[in-house]
């Protein structure tokens, strides 16, 4: 069910899952700014210690440990006027299969209800491009479009796929959600780090001799962020929006992080076919040996898909920022070098 109706409350605190996250910490970082009060659902005493270093703005924050799964996380919500359902477990690796599962479909479905149950008005739920699928070479895709889930690559993206059928169900029962779907951010705190932070890594650490032919949608995390504030509250309840910038090659990304670092881009493309062996041996083969794989079979074939999307709705409906990527890309390499990320092994 999509409806055109739009969120006519003021929120004033609000629930944040994935906290720890790259998203989740660059959004609460954005509803401290904006002086909201913020309850931050993390898994231990850890995974807050980032947070409480957060510049607090004119907000706060409090942590709250506990599990997606867990069936009292509605106490801790109960008050709050909004959810940012952020969390997910992000692995390429097949035998992640559970956990994702776990995780990302159960967890949403769990989480959904907890806010019913504690009367939270509005949700903004944070899927994936991932779960919209990808085209082939020269197509750009909407969200209207929908990559059927036996052929999404990977048991990441169809996991993506199921909590937002997850998040439909709860919508078509009258629960007021809104669905964002992020295409790739780039920017500070990506502390794991993401697929496409470690991109960056390698780069700086002279590690990338040669580059795959792919194409993927960039966008600078800040924008993300604002993507799902002005989802909370501008956003049509049971839409999904594109939160996305620009569309490149993963040469032209290189290309940018060549401008700003003075490092050689690598001129060399490899076939599709050397990396696809490379990880089918480590991880059908060598991991069952004890052997750690460093590439996921499921991640080299992702990059034979052009993932280029059209964030147009997003833009006009919501106001969706779309910001200088050159100076996301500075921040990101920045923040990489000023906690000691590149001279790491």
């Amino acid at each position: 069910m999509e409806c055109s109706t739009e969120w006519t409350m003021v929120p004033r605190k609000v629930f944040v899952t994935g906290g720890s996250g790259f998203i989740g910490t660059n959004l609460i970082r954005l509803l401290l700014d904006q002086g909201y009060h913020v309850k931050a659902l993390v898994r231990s005493a850890a995974d807050s210690e980032h947070l409480e270093r957060l510049q607090p703005g004119s907000g706060t924050m409090e942590s709250v440990e506990g599990d997606l799964n867990d069936p009292e996380n509605w106490s801790a919500m109960k008050g709050c006027d909004a959810l940012f359902h952020v969390a997910a477990h992000y692995s390429l690796w097949q035998s992640d299969r559970e956990q994702l599962r776990r995780s990302n479909v159960l967890g949403t479905r769990n989480i959904l209800a907890a806010a019913r149950r504690a009367e939270v008005s509005r949700v903004v739920y944070t899927s994936s491009v991932a779960a919209i699928g990808a085209g082939k070479e020269g197509q750009t895709l909407n969200e209207s479009h929908q990559t059927p889930v036996d052929q999404l690559v990977g048991e990441y993206k169809q996991s993506k796929y199921w909590a937002e059928m997850e998040a439909r169900q709860a919508i078509d029962a009258g629960q007021d959600i809104v669905i964002v779907n992020p295409t790739t951010p780039i920017g500070p705190w990506d502390r794991k780090p993401t697929p496409t932070g470690d991109i960056i890594l390698r780069f700086l650490r002279g590690n990338m001799p040669f580059y795959l032919d792919t194409g993927l949608n960039i966008i600078d995390v800040d924008d993300v962020c604002w993507g799902h504030l002005l989802a909370l509250t501008r956003g049509k309840t049971g839409r999904r929006y594109i939160l996305g910038h620009r569309n490149m090659t993963l040469k032209t990304l290189l290309d940018l992080l060549s401008k700003h670092t003075g490092i050689a881009s690598p001129s060399r493309r490899i076939p599709y076919w050397i990396p696809l062996l490379t990880a089918r041996v480590q991880e059908d083969i060598l991991a069952k040996f004890g052997v750690t794989p460093s590439i996921a079979v499921d991640g080299v074939r992702m990059s034979r898909q052009w993932m280029h999307y059209d964030s147009s709705r997003a833009v006009h409906e919501l106001g969706l920022p779309q910001s200088d990527l050159s100076a996301a890309v500075e921040r990101a390499i920045g923040w990489f070098k000023q906690h000691g990320y590149v001279q790491k092994s």
